[in-house]
């Protein structure tokens, strides 16, 4: 299976590859996210079908510089385990070192042993435990 990994830069490319995602993309959010400066799209394609994205967010800190976050990354059921998130990973990590970032990371749940997996192979390494805290604001 051949596949390639492009940056999304329209909305039309986000909504056709909405199934990817959490869930439905909207335009209003698609466009936002494209017009964020430091924002990024991976997109692996299969036969012109999108089947795997990953998501980087930069970052800068007044102390640190810019590092990349590896907000999301997916890949459709039918083509996992065949090196598209790893190779989305890479992409990604090596998107964030062209653009001068310092370091790129992720979070990930401690039990998600695919995706910790995924990172691995792809060159992250574990810096230990985390707590993820969130406020929610949606109502």
């Amino acid at each position: 299976m051949d596949t390639m990994i492009r940056r999304a830069t329209t909305v039309a490319e986000l909504m056709a590859a909405g199934t990817l995602f959490d869930g439905p993309p909207r335009i209003d959010w698609a466009e936002c996210f494209l017009a964020s400066p430091g924002h990024l799209m991976l997109i692996a394609y299969a036969d012109d079908r999108p089947v795997g994205m990953a998501s980087g967010v930069e970052m800068t800190h007044p102390d640190k510089g810019t590092e990349m976050c590896l907000y999301e990354l997916a890949v459709a059921e039918p083509y996992r385990r065949a090196g598209i998130g790893r190779a989305l990973a890479e992409a990604l990590a090596a998107e964030a070192r062209e653009r001068g970032c310092y370091d790129m990371w992720v979070g990930v749940e401690t039990g998600n042993d695919p995706a910790l997996a995924t990172y691995r192979s792809a060159g992250a390494r574990e810096e230990g435990t985390c707590s993820v805290l969130t406020w929610d604001f949606s109502g």
